[in-house]
């Protein structure tokens, strides 16, 4: 293999465990649902990823050919991690309908809906 190559799977490895590591990092350490949703479906995802495409060079460089397993797992990847991060805030966000107010600020019954300090004009 060529030095240039092997330049190349290093430095994709070395990239994809950093994004790694930065998304079980984000996941660990961020303090709300949809912040500890991010990290993983996002950083974990581009980590993986150039951790298979460093594969697949390393096999297409060696003369083993790429194989479909790792063709299959990118493509199953990239799919349903944003599908499955998707469905679980939308699930997050249906079960927050029920929460009350934020005790910052509490609602006057009395006070009009429209906001004074909204520079628009009011609807017709």
């Amino acid at each position: 293999m060529s030095t240039l190559f092997e330049i190349v799977v290093v430095s994709l490895l070395v990239v994809g465990c950093f994004f790694t590591l930065l998304g079980g990092v984000a996941m660990v350490k961020l303090s709300d649902f949809f912040r500890r949703l991010h990290g993983p479906a996002k950083a974990s995802t581009l980590g993986v990823g150039c951790i298979l495409f460093a594969s697949i060079v390393y096999h297409w460089v060696n003369g083993s050919g790429v194989h479909p397993r790792e063709l299959l797992i990118t493509v199953f990847l990239f799919l349903t991690a944003p599908i499955s991060a998707h469905l679980m805030s939308r699930a997050a966000l249906s079960l927050m309908d029920d929460r009350p107010p934020h005790p910052d600020r509490t609602p006057d019954p009395d006070d009009a809906t429209v906001d004074r300090d909204d520079p628009a004009p009011p609807e017709r």
